[in-house]
């Protein structure tokens, strides 16, 4: 069995990686004394004695931890954000192209992409890849959140039977364009402009929405949207985890997605919608799935060679 040992098991996002272990006969858990999980000699000793080792860490720690590995032949997947622009990394979302799967299954050391990050990469990048885009067009990205992508600490103020009133309503944040997610979201998809971001969270659990605009005529080939979406169906045409809609898929539900459609789905599912002057194009999926939890474990499956949807809900 594959040797696995999490850092920060106790985290919102390490608990939902062992969740997907259960039933697993693939996978031994190594798990560290309650009282030593912050003991960095007990933490290397783990560290080092695993196959694979997840880092559900902030990012300092994360990279603390990284320092502790001395076997060569331990895989270190991180989801924190300390190592998802390094080059010595492979970025873990195996759906952008055959050299990114291929890194994964061969690296040492894998890096979970951030959840905001999934869905803007997993619309731009195949645009930018195939001459759509521009690398300098003036990108903006509006998204929606569960707060349990805020951790233990938003999790909490959210559920405080005792909370204040404000928490019912969508709280709009990063408004300083600082967003950790910013970083790889330029770096992986190759623009060269850094995006508007302007993100929410609401009053919800898991689910996230990612959604970008485009002006056709600024596109270096101006397909409508309809040309738009076979392109990107055809760029993921048999990706398991990815799932381009038919163009007007949104007319099923009264014309309105909601944000938490796929909470506890561990996959992803992108929407074109708009006219021939103006595009819209998005991604739905759960924070907790493709966009941490679910995306770890997938990296996983392939790096131990297995079905990439074992343990997990597709």
């Amino acid at each position: 069995m594959t040797k696995v040992f999490i850092d920060g098991s106790e985290g919102t996002t390490g608990l939902r990686i062992f969740e997907r272990f259960e039933g697993r006969d693939d996978i031994e858990v190594m798990k560290i004394p309650s009282e030593l999980r912050k003991d960095p000699e007990e933490i290397k000793k783990y560290i080092n004695a695993s196959d694979v080792t997840f880092l559900c860490l902030p990012d300092k720690a994360a990279t603390e931890a990284v320092d502790l590995c001395e076997n060569e032949n331990t895989v270190i997947i991180d989801t924190s954000t300390a190592h998802r622009t390094e080059p010595n990394w492979a970025y873990g979302f195996p759906e952008l192209s055959k050299e990114h799967r291929n890194a994964i299954k061969t690296s040492k050391r894998i890096a979970v992409p951030g959840c905001y990050a999934s869905g803007f990469i997993s619309l731009v990048y195949p645009l930018v890849k195939g001459g759509i885009l521009p690398k300098d067009y003036p990108l903006a990205c509006f998204a929606a959140s569960g707060y349990s992508g805020g951790g233990k600490k938003l999790i909490a103020e959210y559920e405080d039977p005792k909370r204040e009133a404000k928490y019912s309503s969508a709280r709009m944040y990063a408004w300083a364009q600082s967003h950790k997610h910013l970083k790889e979201m330029k770096a992986v998809t190759g623009i060269e402009r850094t995006p508007l971001f302007s993100p929410f969270t609401t009053d919800y659990y898991s689910g996230m929405l990612v959604e970008i605009p485009l002006y056709t005529d600024m596109l270096l080939s101006h397909k409508s949207p309809e040309e738009l979406r076979d392109y990107l169906a055809d760029f993921y045409k048999g990706e398991e985890f990815i799932r381009v809609n038919g163009f007007g898929k949104e007319a099923e539900s009264g014309n309105v997605l909601f944000t938490d459609t796929q909470s506890g789905w561990d996959g992803l599912e992108i929407f074109v919608t708009g006219n021939e002057e103006r595009t819209v194009v998005l991604s739905r999926f759960d924070n907790l799935g493709k966009g941490a939890s679910g995306a770890a474990v997938q990296c996983l499956n392939i790096v131990m060679g297995v079905d990439e949807a074992k343990g997990l809900n597709i």
